[in-house]
Parts: C-alpha cells; structure tokens; sequence
C-alpha cells in the first residue's frame, strides 16, 4: 500500500504509473536503474553487474529503453534489437537476490524525452518498490547502460550506507579507461576530460567549499527517502545528475564512495549537447580542452575564509566585507544580489554554525560554479587544462612541477580523489 508520501510525490512529479507488476523481495535494499538509448552494448553492462559479488540485501536492476516520438528508424531498430537480446540474456540469468527488468519507452514526448526522464522513470519505479516495502531507507542507484564496474561495486555500496547511516546519498569513485580496442586518441581525449573534472572538484575543495563533489549520473546513489523528499529526478536532456545531486547535498551528511570503481565508458557521444560524449567528441575533432582558472579557486577560497566574519559582523557590517573581497567576488555577489540575502541569513541565524549552513544552501554547488564562470569570463580568461592543474597541485604541496601530460597528471588526482572520501 503505497504511502501517503509517495502519493503526494507522484501526483505532483509523477510521470507514469507503475511499471513492474510483480512484489520486490522483502529484503531489497539496493535498485541500481540504468537508461537505455540506441544503446548497442548494453548486455555487457548488465554482465558487470551479475558478476558483481551478492550483497546481504536482494538487488533488482531496471534498465529503461527508450526513445522519443519521431526518432529515426535506426533507432527504433537498435532499442527492439536491445530488448530481445536484454531479454534472451535476462532468462538463463536469474537469482532469487538479483532481478533484471526492462521497461520499454518508445514515445516519449520529443520535448522531454532524453536521460533525465529515462533515469526519473526508472528512479521513480524504485521509489515504488522500496514504498512497497515501507523501506524508505533503500538504495536507488545511478548507472550506465555502456558501464562496467568492480566486482564489489553491490557490496561496497551496501557497506557504505550501512556504515553512514543518516547519508542521503553519495558519488561513486570512477575511472575511465585509458587503454583497451578503442584508438589512442579516445583515450588521450578522455584523459584530458577526465582530468578536467577532477581539477574542478579538487579545486573546490581547496577553496574550502563544502559541496565538493563529482556529479556523474552514472556514479550515484541516493536514499528512497531523500529521493522523493527533494522531488525526485529531473527531466533534462543533458546535466540532469548536476542539478539531482546539487538538491540532495544540501540535505547534509553527503559522501563519496571510493572503496569501488565505475568504469564509465569513454566512447563519443552526440547523444547531449555538453558531457563526455560531447568532450571527447570536440577533443577528437582538434579542439584543445580548456580549463578554469586556478585564480577563480583561490578567490572563492577567500570568500570561504570570511564566512566567520560575515556572521560577526551582522547585517549592518557585511556589506564593508563585501567591498573587501576579491573583484572576481564582490562582481559575482553584487550580479545575485547576494547582499540581500546575507541580511536575510543574518536575521534568521543565531549562531556562526547556522549562518554557515544557511549561506551554503545559498551559495550552494550550482552557485559556485556560475562564480567560476563569472570569474573565468570577466576577470582571468580560459586557462590551459596541464598548466592549471599541476599549479594546484603544486598549491597544494604536492611537489610537481610543470610539464607533465595529462595522463601523468590524471594519475596524481585519481590517487586525491581516493583520499578524499568517506569509506
């Protein structure tokens, strides 16, 4: 009997009814939920994930195939071609603590149909399943239908949650490949992509920022429970897990997950218009990666470090604050009237703990990264992925100096990001 909460999410974010007739087991726990589009691999997908090692909890995994209304032939073919063979792979690969669906989506509306609404359609069914159960605690996973992952990627996961009990959800480690049948300038470009996000996220959290985290919808997991309270997935066609993460790490208590690897694919895509596919596809096509400017980190850092003093001087001093603070910044908060808002955050504060976690649901992750923007575009220009990347490091003591690739330097943040997480 579904609750009155979720019936509450549905009537207001819903878009279809149920999909899966059949009851979970009583001790699901994990629903890892993997979009499907003109997809032709994705049986080696699912294989990763049969050979992953059982967790105590049972597992289901709901791929969803989709395509909108008026796509192209070949891809009609491609998705019918994908559920016979998802079907004849599904039938000798059954366990009582690992269930495999396919829901099929052939028509989705052309205005929304893309990869948040396949993941908001197979999110939502999970939602259901743990409703059924009354497990609002359950685990609804992020996942690729061109992935693969470590074998203790259900495990891992299961020991996670279990040892963070009040984490409403975290990001996955990854790693893509960077050898293997593909050319060498594949995984040259993705090299170079890889690279560039995990500069931005070190970056971050050498300023000090406290919503550092990789955004990949593949690398995801979230609680039921925080799933439906923040409204559940969105229906973008592309940057749809950027903006879910961003309403769940507000909640507190976010994580990364290091102890297990997704290998993301690392493949060309014209799939969205921004994202790897697309990075890889521009890198291939002779177009030099950019990066942002290490000086627009060491600026938001400076923004950090006065929170304090914002909270201590009151309504009345923040705006001698504000006059003091890096051009980059005072620019930026001055364009989002953020003076108003320090006054709001001040009168609705009583102590620096509360000011603090107030003004980063203000200032949150989606907001740091328009500073980063600003700060690009109106004061410091693009800047060279190699060059910016080993004077972070080196900003941050790691003892390198210039002139490594990016493979080499992809190394050195692989081995942070590793660090930098809750086990």
């Amino acid at each position: 009997m579904p609750s009155r909460e979720t019936d509450l999410y549905f009537g207001r974010f819903g878009f279809c009814d149920r999909q899966i007739a059949s009851p979970p087991e009583p001790d699901l726990g994990i629903v890892a939920v993997v979009p499907c589009f003109n997809e032709p691999d994705l049986i080696g997908s699912l294989e990763s994930l049969w050979l992953c090692e059982r967790p105590e909890c049972s597992v289901e995994v709901i791929v969803v195939v989709n395509s909108p209304a008026g796509c192209g032939e070949e891809i009609r073919w491609q998705n019918q071609a994908t559920l016979k063979t998802a079907a004849e792979w599904i039938a000798p690969h059954r366990h009582p603590r690992l269930a495999f669906h396919t829901l099929h989506f052939p028509g989705l509306p052309a205005k929304q149909a893309g990869v948040g609404l396949a993941r908001k359609i197979g999110m939502d069914e999970a939602l259901r399943r743990f409703d059924d159960l009354g497990r609002t605690e359950g685990i609804i996973v992020g996942y690729d239908a061109d992935c693969r992952c470590e074998t203790n990627y259900l495990t891992a996961l299961e020991r996670h949650f279990q040892a963070n009990p009040q984490s409403p959800g975290c990001s996955i480690y990854f790693e893509h490949p960077l050898k293997g049948p593909l050319s060498s300038q594949i995984y040259g470009a993705i090299a170079a992509y890889e690279l560039h996000l995990r500069y931005y996220v070190q970056a971050l959290r050498y300023a000090g920022f406290p919503q550092a985290h990789h955004t990949l919808g593949s690398c995801m997991a979230v609680r039921a429970d925080a799933y439906r309270k923040q409204g559940g997935m969105n229906r973008r066609k592309a940057g749809e897990d950027f903006y879910f993460i961003h309403k769940i790490i507000p909640l507190g208590g976010f994580t990364d997950l290091t102890s297990t690897t997704v290998y993301p694919s690392p493949r060309a895509s014209e799939r969205v218009p921004f994202g790897t596919g697309k990075a890889v596809r521009d890198i291939l096509s002779g177009r030099q990666i950019k990066t942002y400017p290490l000086e627009a980190f060491l600026d938001l850092k400076q923004l950090v470090e006065r929170v304090p003093e914002m909270y201590r001087g009151g309504k009345e001093g923040n705006s001698e604050t504000l006059a003091t603070l890096p051009l980059s910044v005072s620019g930026f908060l001055a364009n989002q009237q953020f003076a108003d808002v320090l006054v709001e955050i001040c009168e609705n504060t009583s102590s620096e703990a509360a000011f603090r976690k107030r003004f980063f649901r203000r200032f949150d992750g989606f907001h740091a990264m328009k500073f980063v923007h600003h700060a690009r575009d109106c004061c410091y220009g693009e800047g060279q992925l190699e060059e910016q990347a080993a004077r972070l490091l080196a900003t941050i003591n790691c003892g390198l100096s210039r002139g490594k690739d990016p493979t080499d330097l992809l190394k050195i943040y692989r081995g942070l990001d590793r660090l930098g997480g809750a086990q």
